[in-house]
């Protein structure tokens, strides 16, 4: 069938088909990441930087109640009186646990009871006509929507103490990557961004044209050894490779290697989902903040790559002048191209996915970490909010830096070659690791 996501003259049943696989498919882990834990576990706050997931459960609901439900088909609303207490623009998720909030069994039978009308609204709906319905764009905004806080769940998880509650199965064991380290980006102008892929959120939005130099990247995310190799060499003790606000972080904080790691004897450790087990070398390294990945860029003699140049390494083709969906081309992923949608609890070796490489060659662009970019938050030009503010608007700004590509948290609804993803210079919960860069003049 004709990819429904990029081709506007399909059927809207397509998008329709759409819909509903992947409002089912994040059901589906939502109900994993809620299950798998008891009560006491839903309603608890592991972390004041995160939500206790019960919060999440009834949010997902509400959201979905408020867009689909009373904006799309206009419908009377179902519990307006817990529309304050799940606004995330209301409450910091610091104050979520003082909330009156559903309990783990009310969460669920509301979040059940919005999910079964919105498939009866989904069916009856024309799929066009206006900019919220138009190619499904509202069910896919919020089957996006929910896909996020599932991975903000997993994040829970994983900052939760006690035994392990969530399994997978690890990646396809890969050979040693042997290729070349980077990879030449020729300079020139190529197309950034999209105007025509119908679930893109606003801040993806309009496509325009954008000059990068030429620059050279990493072919793979920097691994757990080559970060040991910045610890080994002091690189949390020497302020040369520190902006300063970071230098202040890491010594007011007392960082001295990415969350989760801890020292026994002459070898690292990590916590994973409530297992200790030795850091694999190989694997990109992950749990670092902006910080950590641009003075381990600077320790290495290189830089962080700016979000234009990373999304050109994994977008453009040269071969025919164009901008593709995936570094791989316009097909939606597959589990040969890219580490998504939990299938691991973990990224896969460096190297991992030779399918999903880029036109250029360069690897794991999508999936397995998050990369941390320099480039700040920023609306591309032509930018238009849409349809709120608080999506990306009020997010603007030096406070924020750029994250791409998607981790193996990410599911592949939320994640394509124009998404971004922006957080704090400090945040290290996330599953952010980064690649470095240095301009093709640099020696």
């Amino acid at each position: 069938m004709t990819n429904p996501s990029v081709d506007p003259s399909v059927d809207p049943e397509a998008f329709r088909e759409r819909a509903v696989t992947t409002l089912v498919t994040a059901r589906d882990r939502t109900t994993l990441l809620t299950s798998c834990v008891e009560d006491p576990d839903l309603t608890a706050q592991v972390s004041p930087l995160m939500s206790p997931l019960v919060w999440d459960l009834a949010h997902i609901g509400n959201q979905e109640e408020q867009w689909l439900l009373r904006t799309v088909a206009g419908q009377e609303a179902i519990r307006p009186e817990i529309d304050g207490i799940y606004d995330a623009f209301e409450h910091p998720r610091s104050e979520r646990p003082t909330l009156p909030l559903l309990t783990p069994a009310e969460s669920r039978r509301y979040a059940a009871e919005v999910r079964g009308r919105v498939l009866d609204v989904l069916e009856g709906t024309a799929l066009h006509g206006t900019r919220l319905t138009e190619a499904g764009f509202a069910f896919g905004m919020i089957a996006q929507h929910e896909q996020q806080h599932d991975e903000t769940m997993l994040i829970t998880h994983q900052l939760r103490k006690g035994p392990q509650a969530l399994t997978a199965p690890d990646p396809d064991p890969a050979p040693l990557f042997t290729g070349p380290a980077e990879v030449l980006v020729p300079g020139g102008p190529f197309t950034m961004g999209t105007s025509d892929e119908p679930w893109a959120l606003d801040n993806e939005r309009p496509a325009h044209r954008r000059e990068v130099d030429s620059f050279y990247i990493d072919t793979t995310p920097v691994t757990n050894a080559e970060y040991q190799a910045f610890i080994a060499d002091g690189g949390y003790d020497d302020e040369r490779w520190w902006a300063p606000a970071g230098w202040a972080h890491i010594r007011g904080h007392s960082i001295k290697a990415p969350l989760f790691w801890s020292r026994d004897g002459k070898q690292w450790l990590r916590r994973r989902f409530g297992v200790t087990e030795v850091v694999p070398p190989d694997e990109p390294v992950v749990h670092v903040c902006w910080y950590e990945a641009d003075a381990y860029a600077r320790w290495a003699g290189r830089r962080l790559p700016t979000e234009a140049e990373w999304e050109k390494a994994a977008r453009h083709d040269p071969a025919g002048d164009r901008s593709m969906r995936y570094p791989w081309g316009d097909a939606d992923p597959a589990p040969e191209h890219a580490n998504l949608g939990q299938r691991h609890l973990r990224p896969a070796p460096a190297g991992s996915y030779p399918e999903g490489e880029s036109p250029l060659g360069v690897r794991q662009l999508i999936g397995d970490v998050w990369e941390w970019t320099a480039s700040d938050f920023e609306p591309y030009p032509g930018f238009q909010a849409f349809p709120y503010k608080e999506y990306s608007e009020v997010f603007f700004g030096p406070d924020h830096k750029v994250l791409r590509g998607g981790s193996f948290a990410v599911d592949a609804v939320a994640c394509r070659g124009t998404f971004r993803n922006w957080d704090y210079p400090i945040r290290r919960q996330i599953f952010s690791g980064f690649r470095t860069a240095r301009s093709a003049g640099a020696a």
